[in-house]
């Protein structure tokens, strides 16, 4: 008998995996759920619907080696829209109606601080994929993106030690551009940078006009010293901010670009023959060289079935989440909340760049840093990177109200612990 329909919410994932209600679901207790929660329409789609079929892709795989418990894992796929508070009530609906073990989502901070309320309300998990400003521990979430220590502060140094004197702190504006900048106006001042060396400017969501700010970053450019721009702009604004670089002739050479939220995906629509050198910072490339690596790619090409598309820095975040996860569900015998949230920490599985990457009692993981250029065929190719993995800092050493924050879930069972007044004042368990 074939099914005509699927179960409410769970439809989308299921038919991306060719699997039915009578195969997979007969009862609620015969499956794990898994919920995805990634914009597929709005601005972010343009990142976030390949972080969607990299999870499709993960949980396929999972269930061809037998699923987990001897369950088969089930993904509810919802669509937030790139609408922040949408997050929050999709969160709300995986949860308590869709009854999801553990939820993979999220692109922009703002979205993941529109679901935190809900996910620590209602005892879930959240693992989030992307690189973001820090400042946040949670005991239900998971960063398995950068830290700005593992990216940011990293593509600062390697700028400096390249003689940039200058600096353009260019982002779309909400929490992370804003925070990650604070933090990296900070940075530069620490290091003699004078405040007359830094611009910065902000734009909304899905900015267009570029003609004007390029313009104003080429005349800052123009003073004698070598000037750089460190972008934290997101989302599809990125594709007319490289078209009007190109336009003005900002060649590399002339002030190089350090981008943070472009990847190889968001190259894959543009011309980048202009951008060839301009920068990325991230902790994984598809041009690395590693027998995990090459599997990876070989997977996602047949699972996606277009030989063409590209893998990113988030898609490795959610290999490494969702592995981490598994091994916590199979050493905990449960899918429960408490017990895969004391069963993680120390779990350590392959990243994609050849090392081993380790959850930390700050929730946070252990990874490489690498700085590329972006080459004309759009892939970006290492110019350097860290001798090991770089554990990931919740809290800032650089900010005032943050140097002493200290994200402990294990022994102080508390993510913002202040070491000077002995205090936590945040969740505690």
């Amino acid at each position: 008998m074939k099914f005509k329909s699927v179960m409410k919410g769970v439809s989308a994932g299921m038919l991306a995996l060719g699997l039915s209600v009578g195969s997979m679901a007969a009862k609620a207790e015969d499956v794990i759920k898994v919920g995805i929660l990634h914009s597929l329409s709005g601005t972010m789609a343009i990142s976030e619907t390949t972080l969607k079929d990299t999870m499709l892709m993960l949980i396929d795989e999972q269930n061809k080696k037998g699923g987990l418990l001897g369950k088969k894992l089930v993904p509810v796929v919802v669509d937030p829209a790139s609408n922040w508070p949408l997050f929050a009530e999709k969160t709300r609906e995986l949860i308590q109606k869709e009854k999801v073990a553990a939820i993979f989502g999220c692109w922009t901070s703002v979205s993941r601080k529109s679901v935190l309320p809900v996910i620590e309300e209602l005892n879930g998990v959240l693992f989030y994929p992307v690189q973001y400003e820090g400042e946040e521990s949670s005991r239900n979430v998971f960063y398995t993106g950068a830290a700005p220590n593992q990216q940011a502060i990293p593509a600062v140094d390697y700028l400096m030690n390249q003689g940039v004197k200058r600096w353009v702190l260019a982002g779309t504006d909400y929490v992370y551009p804003r925070t990650t900048n604070k933090i990296l106006e900070a940075y530069l001042k620490a290091k003699g940078v004078a405040q007359a060396d830094i611009m910065i400017n902000y734009t909304p969501f899905g900015h267009s006009d570029w003609q004007s700010i390029v313009s104003d970053i080429k005349k800052f450019g123009s003073a004698g010293k070598k000037t750089a721009v460190v972008s934290t702009i997101n989302g599809d604004a990125n594709v007319p901010f490289y078209k009007e670089l190109g336009n003005q002739g900002v060649s590399a050479e002339k002030i190089p670009v350090v981008a943070f939220s472009v990847g190889e995906e968001e190259l894959s629509g543009i011309d980048t023959k202009p951008l060839v050198g301009h920068l990325a910072s991230w902790n994984y490339f598809m041009s690395e060289k590693s027998p995990a690596n090459a599997e990876f790619i070989k997977k996602w090409k047949t699972f996606i079935k277009d030989p063409k598309r590209v893998t990113n820095d988030p898609m490795e975040a959610h290999y490494i989440g969702f592995n981490m996860w598994v091994k916590a569900v199979e050493k905990a015998k449960s899918t429960a909340t408490d017990k895969v949230v004391d069963a993680i920490i120390g779990v350590k599985v392959p990243n994609l760049t050849g090392g081993i990457s380790e959850m930390l009692p700050n929730h946070h993981i252990t990874k490489p840093v690498l700085i590329g250029e972006i080459q004309a065929d759009g892939q970006i190719a290492t110019v350097w990177k860290t001798k090991g993995l770089v554990p990931g800092d919740a809290w800032s050493d650089f900010l005032p109200g943050s140097k002493d924050i200290e994200a402990d879930w294990v022994k102080l069972k508390c993510g913002n612990y202040n070491t000077k007044t002995k205090k936590c004042s945040g969740q505690v368990f």
